[in-house]
């Protein structure tokens, strides 16, 4: 095939009529938009919920266990009476 060629081609099929969408494709892909956005606001929200969640739970856990504290000694016992 030459360049002639393609160029006609090409220009047969850029000549083509455009062919009509069905005519309820807008509608479902508005509803189908508007379900995916509801999904990812509701897992966002989730999310969110879930972080907030474990940071009072550590929060608490920390405040109960104190683990910044040294444990106390059980390898001697207390000097006392010297």
């Amino acid at each position: 095939m030459n360049r002639a060629q393609r160029e006609a081609a090409v220009r047969q099929i850029m000549e083509r009529t455009v062919p009509r969408p069905p005519p309820g494709l807008h509608t479902d892909a508005v509803r189908r938009g508007t379900r995916v956005l509801r999904r990812r606001v509701l897992a966002r929200r989730l999310l969110w919920l879930l972080l907030g969640t474990a940071a009072v739970a550590f929060a608490v856990w920390a405040a109960v266990a104190e683990p910044w504290v040294e444990p106390p000694s059980e390898t001697t016992p207390p000097l006392t009476g010297w």
